[in-house]
């Protein structure tokens, strides 16, 4: 059923939106010891261990700091130190696998995410993607600015859906520096030309641990 208050389904996800993720401190604890804290998954069975991993990976199947994936576009506009202007690109096509993997591991089952049938009477006419993967590039552009960053908080506004298959670009740009080592920052998600999420984070940048010598 369609809310008559709203012209177009866009609409009613821009204003049924809600600030969220007031404080995602604890989630991103463990992104705190290491300027790229990315985690993958386990290899699958029968997979041979010992042999060359390429996707850069650890031979055990899991990703290890700053490394990428094939299909995961990086650009970086920034210096040694984060300061203000600076700026990360993060771009990903979100692919069934993610959804179901996300759905896994969050527990989020809502069959608007998983159910073609069901998802087809919604006022999306079809399956989107969970918003908190989408905006979760946004933590994976964060996590290539310099240094160790600590996400604080994160105010974001849904502005349009994604759909399995689309390729999506979250944009980071230091927009204040809140003295303290924490700074504010512009995050933003778009598919092409059109915005799909708006917000901002404060985040904490501690220096990088310094690498141990043998």
């Amino acid at each position: 059923m369609n809310d008559s208050r709203y012209s177009t389904p866009l609409d009613a996800w821009a204003n049924a939106s809600s600030r969220v993720f007031s404080s995602l401190l604890e989630a991103n604890q463990a992104a705190n010891r290491a300027a790229f804290s990315v985690l993958g998954s386990p290899a699958p069975a029968g997979t041979d261990t010992d042999a060359p991993n390429p996707t850069g990976g650890a031979a055990d199947g899991r990703l290890e700091g700053g490394s990428d994936l094939p299909g995961w576009d990086v650009e970086r506009d920034v210096g040694s130190e984060v300061d203000v202007g600076d700026s990360v690109r993060f771009s990903k096509t979100l692919a069934e696998e993610d959804v179901q993997r996300f759905a896994a591991a969050s527990g989020d089952t809502n069959p608007i995410h998983l159910d073609d049938e069901w998802a087809e009477g919604t006022r999306f006419n079809g399956r989107i993607v969970h918003g908190i993967l989408v905006t979760g590039l946004i933590s994976a552009a964060l996590a290539r600015l310099p240094g160790s960053i600590v996400y604080l908080s994160q105010d974001i506004e849904f502005r349009a859906p994604v759909r399995v298959g689309d390729c999506v670009t979250a944009t980071v740009e230091i927009a204040e520096d809140l003295g303290g080592d924490q700074y504010r920052i512009r995050t933003t998600v778009a598919k092409g030309d059109d915005q799909v999420i708006d917000g901002e984070a404060i985040v904490l940048v501690d220096d990088a641990p310094e690498a141990e010598t043998e």
